[in-house]
């Protein structure tokens, strides 16, 4: 399974790769607002953008991680559900209203030749090979897990307290006395269940994480006050009700209080360290230079299929196929609609970032 370890890598080879491929001066002849391009007030901007989406960001992921010590919003409570519902539109809302369209825009970009990337539809294309790809992750992680540990999986956080690190335990005496949070049905049950979320937040940090750092590059590279401004207050909404998707998902997973840091860390820095970046880049970054243009273009494509799947299938679907929402007509209403305001809230921000 992914772990912490692999995202770092990851993190720092896209940080290593994009540069490179972003710092190609090659301008199509966009044009832009003169009024609003004031580098020293953009500079200033971007200083705020990096303070605020980092705080914004640490609340969002960090508020589900302690809700256990306010019974109301426990995992076992509805409001937890209708809550988590809430981010789940977010980030599906995310992949649609706003990256997947962005990769449209910029594969299907004038300043880019016309054969292949106007012969094919190439956003669409990536999108659906992202999707099948974190399918196959999804799937095959389980699995693997599920055959290496059939007496199933100890919660993290009881293992330490158990005195033990080990993640797996074998044995009905350890299981008879596992009666916490959501996992207190049969024992197979509650390891297939374990082992759903804890892939779940994996490959879901993993997707934000990329998305993440395109987007803060983007923020970071632009000299133009007057997107900075909106972007900034779009992107500190977006990273909080984000986040508490995220951090519902690793509370879920039980991890211990370290691996439960370390991904909220990696969550709340991503944005702030692509706007570091993006400002180290902003000299030579060129936004409609073809290289720019295919290299973030495909780079959304894949995050969106990625964030498209896991909000439908692994949060969505699985809360709704649950026994908790299938038990009640009442709680599956309330989530709907709390589905929906956290889209439509995500969507309406789409006019200003």
């Amino acid at each position: 399974m992914v772990s912490y370890k692999h995202i770092a890598i990851i993190l720092i080879l896209i940080s290593i790769f994009t540069p490179q491929a972003l710092s190609v001066v090659e301008d199509c002849g966009a044009e832009e607002d003169n009024s609003c391009v004031n580098k020293s007030k953009a500079l200033g901007l971007k200083i705020i953008a990096i303070v605020s989406i980092l705080i914004t960001s640490m609340i969002g992921v960090c508020l589900p991680l302690v809700t256990r010590s306010i019974p109301a919003l426990s995992p076992e409570r509805s409001l937890f559900v209708i809550v988590k519902a809430f981010a789940a539109g977010i980030i599906l809302a995310t992949g649609f209203m706003h990256v997947l369209p962005d990769s449209f825009d910029m594969l299907s970009s004038s300043c880019l030749k016309e054969n292949p990337w106007h012969k094919f539809p190439f956003t669409g294309f990536v999108a659906m090979l992202s999707a099948i790809f974190t399918l196959a992750i999804d799937s095959m992680a389980t699995s693997l897990y599920s055959k290496k540990n059939k007496a199933g999986v100890i919660p993290e956080s009881q293992a330490q307290a158990q005195g033990g690190d080990q993640e797996m335990g074998a044995g009905n005496h350890v299981h008879s006395h596992h009666h916490h949070g959501s996992f207190s049905t049969k024992d197979g049950v509650d390891g297939t269940k374990l082992l759903r979320y804890r892939v779940i937040a994996m490959v879901l940090e993993l997707g934000i994480i990329v998305h993440s750092i395109v987007i803060g590059i983007s923020l970071g590279a632009s000299n133009n006050t007057c997107t900075i401004k909106g972007l900034v207050a779009a992107l500190c909404f977006h990273q909080m009700f984000e986040g508490m998707g995220l951090g519902g998902c690793i509370l879920q997973a039980e991890y211990k209080f370290l691996k439960k840091a370390i991904m909220a860390f990696f969550f709340a820095v991503t944005t702030p360290f692509g706007i570091a970046l993006g400002i180290a880049l902003s000299s030579t970054y060129e936004e409609n230079s073809p290289r720019a243009l295919i290299t973030v273009g495909l780079l959304n494509a894949s995050s969106a299929g990625l964030l498209i799947y896991m909000a439908l299938v692994d949060l969505l679907a699985a809360d709704f196929m649950g026994d908790k929402l299938q038990g009640s007509i009442k709680l599956q209403i309330k989530s709907y609609m709390a589905v929906l305001l956290g889209a439509g809230g995500m969507s309406l921000m789409a006019k200003w970032a």
